[in-house]
């Protein structure tokens, strides 16, 4: 018997949430069945790349990216996208929306390898525990500034 719940889908991204490549990966996603999409955009750690101190951290930069992203996102998906706030952790953000929240699906949105800190770390096979499908999506062009993922 099918399911006619739809696919919770999660997406994470910082720097790249309101790129061209994550908008096509959305729409692609939201045409391939039913879906929901919640935006989880990590915190921004105090410093250079290293959070020393898990209190040290800026919600602002955060807030500001779901609010530039969220409109975006949800012209691509034609739906409703919530949004959320996570640990500077990503790893620990992610771990944490899919136990708490529960989803079906992951798609993470990075800057290319070069400069990446997500790919640094190896973002992608550190979540293969949660036993969910992942999708990454590389931003490409003037919208992939240097930085954060």
């Amino acid at each position: 018997m099918e399911s006619s719940a739809p696919a919770r889908v999660l997406v994470v991204a910082h720097r790249t949430a309101a790129t061209p490549a994550l908008l096509d990966a959305v729409r692609a996603r939201a045409a391939a069945g039913p879906a929901t999409f919640t935006l989880l955009v990590p915190r921004t750690p105090h410093g250079l790349h290293r959070v020393m101190d898990p209190e040290d951290t800026d919600d602002a930069e955060a807030q500001a990216v779901l609010e530039l992203a969220l409109p975006l996102l949800e012209e691509a998906a034609d739906a409703h996208v919530e949004g959320k706030i996570g640990d500077a952790n990503p790893v620990d953000a992610i771990s944490d929306a899919v136990n708490i929240d529960g989803y079906d699906e992951i798609i993470i949105s990075t800057l290319p390898a070069r400069v990446s800190r997500w790919m640094h770390l190896n973002l992608p096979s550190k979540l293969t525990p949660l036993g969910l499908p992942i999708t990454t999506v590389t931003a490409r062009g003037p919208g992939a500034r240097a930085g954060r993922s």
